[in-house]
């Protein structure tokens, strides 16, 4: 595990989680289908696609740099509710990442300042069924491994896991936010799709930290 993280991994994070979302493309195409426009996989893909090109042009100096990068592509290219979502998320972030490197202090900040971006535009809370259920939780793991003395891979790694279990656990409830809402009850026994790419997103984060994918 990384003891700490920097440019080189902001890059290779982008990378990976351009890979990723390719990857499942289809996969949150389909969770979107059943509870909201159908089009998350798709707009995700666009706009990590386009991240990539924007990333071979530039040549991003610092871990802010990077995110800055991504905020802005991803605003201008992801149509719905995800292009300011994650927009806002990865700009807060930048800001959270002013230095030239990040210990696990620095993750649990920037995660938590993703996470506030994300409240902010959406307004939406634990339990509403949305991303927040996979961004929180991620948030509070990365805390502790900070607080404990862990590394900066081991709170990535630790947010990833809380992550996924997170999004795991939207199935269930019943959605109060956002286009599923409409569905009331027939949206229980569905993953949120932005829950799930939070997921993915954060996973290939923690892989690239533990020399994994990139």
């Amino acid at each position: 595990m990384m003891t700490t993280l920097d440019v080189t991994w902001a890059r290779d994070w982008v990378k990976a989680s351009a890979a990723v979302v390719a990857e499942h493309r289809v996969d949150l195409i389909d969770l979107d289908r059943a509870i909201g426009d159908g089009d998350h996989g798709e707009n995700l893909d666009r706009g990590f696609t386009a991240v990539l090109r924007k990333l071979q042009e530039a040549e991003p100096e610092t871990i802010a740099d990077v995110f800055t990068l991504v905020a802005k592509t991803l605003m201008s290219t992801v149509g719905g509710a995800a292009g300011p979502l994650y927009g806002t998320a990865y700009l807060r972030a930048a800001k959270a990442a002013d230095g030239q490197s990040l210990d696990a202090a620095g993750v649990a900040d920037m995660l938590d300042a993703a996470l506030g971006g994300i409240v902010a535009r959406g307004k939406a809370e634990v339990g509403d069924k949305t991303m927040v259920d996979a961004w929180s939780p991620a948030v509070a793991a990365a805390k502790e491994v900070a607080t404990s003395g862990g590394s900066a891979g081991a709170a990535l790694a630790a947010a990833a896991d809380a992550a996924a279990q997170g999004a795991l656990d939207t199935e269930p409830l019943v959605a109060r936010k956002g286009r599923a809402s409409y569905l009331g009850q027939r949206s229980a026994n569905h993953r949120d799709p932005g829950a799930q790419s939070t997921a993915l997103l954060l996973r290939a984060a923690a892989d690239v930290a533990a020399g994994g994918r990139r």
